[in-house]
């Protein structure tokens, strides 16, 4: 005898094709988490142009990669050098689209700067920095300060002019220059003599004591009545 036909099992559908609403709705969650964690991972820490705290000695850098083996004190500082639209290593450009090279300013001290406009110890800084490159500039002080990790060069724009920075300041947006010298945290400090080479090293910010004793490595003097820095932007 012909055994009778048997129907095939029946085919759960899910709700959309294969997947059942609570896979589709576990999916969600998980992609949702990780739009979460990237926007605050990638948000600045405080608004660009916020007004600096006072210089804190105890403030700490920011540490924006890990901590590995970089440059050291008599090496000759790398020269400030980005990768061009062509590949090609090109020179870093300050803000008003002119070329810093370290070897145009040979014979001359010089304070490098590594920062960031969203950086807590970067803004606290800010105001001994200011006051500082113009109290020295008489005897020849170079300072550049290099702004890394920022959204736009208008955002560097805006918080150099907010707060009165007269001395040289670059954008370093992709972060070239920044991997060139091996920085791990901001902010980072790099002392030059007159030769290029690194005479002091400071991993994080300086006060207006530290700024002196490492600007006196490099035969620097304190000026008499230097003035005391302040936190107010300037007019």
């Amino acid at each position: 005898m012909t055994p009778p036909h048997a129907d095939p099992p029946e085919t759960r559908r899910g709700v959309v094709g294969p997947f059942t609403g609570r896979q589709l709705a576990t999916g969600l969650v998980v992609v949702l988490a990780a739009a979460l964690v990237l926007i605050v991972a990638t948000q600045p820490i405080v608004t660009p142009g916020a007004t600096p705290a006072p210089p804190d000695p105890a403030a700490t850098q920011y540490l924006v990669g890990s901590a590995g083996e970089g440059l050291s004190v008599g090496d000759r500082a790398p020269e400030l050098e980005v990768v061009g639209p062509d590949g090609a290593p090109a020179p870093l450009l300050d803000l008003d689209g002119n070329a810093v090279r370290l070897a145009d300013l040979r014979g001359r001290p010089v304070w490098i700067n590594f920062w960031a406009s969203w950086c807590p110890p970067c803004q606290a800084e800010t105001p001994t920095i200011r006051d500082t490159a113009a109290a020295y500039a008489p005897q020849g002080l170079e300072v550049i300060g290099i702004s890394v990790q920022e959204a736009t060069e208008d955002d560097v724009r805006a918080y150099a002019e907010k707060y009165g920075l007269g001395y040289t300041v670059a954008a370093d947006l992709d972060g070239d220059a920044f991997r060139r010298y091996r920085v791990y945290g901001l902010p980072t400090q790099y002392f030059l003599d007159g030769d290029g080479i690194i005479r002091a090293i400071v991993n994080g910010p300086v006060t207006p004591e530290s700024a002196a004793s490492n600007l006196a490595l490099l035969g620097l003097e304190p000026p008499a009545g230097a003035p005391a820095a302040s936190i107010e932007p300037a007019p």
